[in-house]
């Protein structure tokens, strides 16, 4: 219904993903945000989300690797614990940044069309427990919708990354130059590929790249970049 009264010009996706997001969290009280993601030449770009901090969070996997990745690849549901991420040490990053988000659980649902994965949805709860049995339901709720969004969706990353790289005021490069640095001593890479996945990831999650920098040095001034 959603999608073909987005189709008709009836409702724009802002007032689509408001009635979506109220019938979720009936449902499903602990959600805390969600995102839906457009899978564009082997990138997944987010396309429009509920919070600003479901887009950081979505950067923190584009960088590092997450559960939203992992159902991009596979075409699986991706249910994860992220406590459990923390006692592992897996996907350090998304780990970290989901923690200080006050997130302990992700549901990732791919969005199929001909077999072949073009989207997907990451659903960030307040609790361990907040999908637990309910991944059918989640998504019936968002299923439709969101495969409509995706296959409606106008993106541009080259656009996106060029707004990225806009010139930066001297603090905000030191602190980029800082998370880069991170990048290289955790992931073992060189410098310049270290920074090009950092532009990279903001670009893809459509958020300011002193944003992701926060996050990455586990600065709290994240949470709160515009």
């Amino acid at each position: 219904m959603l999608t073909r009264m987005a189709m008709e010009g009836e409702v724009s996706i802002g007032e689509q993903l408001a009635l979506v997001n109220d019938r979720l969290t009936r449902r499903v009280p602990d959600v805390v945000a969600f995102s839906v993601g457009v899978v564009r030449r082997g990138l997944t770009l987010t396309y429009v989300t509920t919070q600003l901090d479901a887009a950081r969070l979505d950067a923190a996997q584009y960088a590092d690797d997450g559960p939203c990745e992992e159902a991009a690849r596979t075409g699986r549901v991706v249910a994860v614990d992220h406590d459990e991420l923390l006692d592992e040490g897996r996907w350090q990053l998304f780990a970290q940044s989901s923690a200080a988000a006050g997130i302990h659980s992700t549901l990732s649902i791919p969005v199929m069309d001909a077999g072949r994965v073009v989207g997907g949805v990451n659903l960030y709860g307040r609790t361990a427990s907040t999908f637990e049995g309910r991944h059918e339901e989640v998504a019936t709720i968002v299923g439709g919708w969101a495969a409509g969004a995706v296959s409606n969706a106008d993106l541009s990353f080259s656009t996106r990354l060029e707004a990225t790289r806009a010139r930066r005021r001297l603090h905000d490069l030191e602190t980029v130059r800082a998370a880069v640095q991170v990048l290289v001593n955790e992931r073992g890479v060189s410098a310049q590929m270290a920074e090009t996945k950092l532009y990279e990831a903001a670009a893809q999650a459509g958020i300011p790249v002193i944003a992701l920098a926060h996050m990455v040095i586990g600065d709290s001034d994240g949470s709160s970049t515009p």
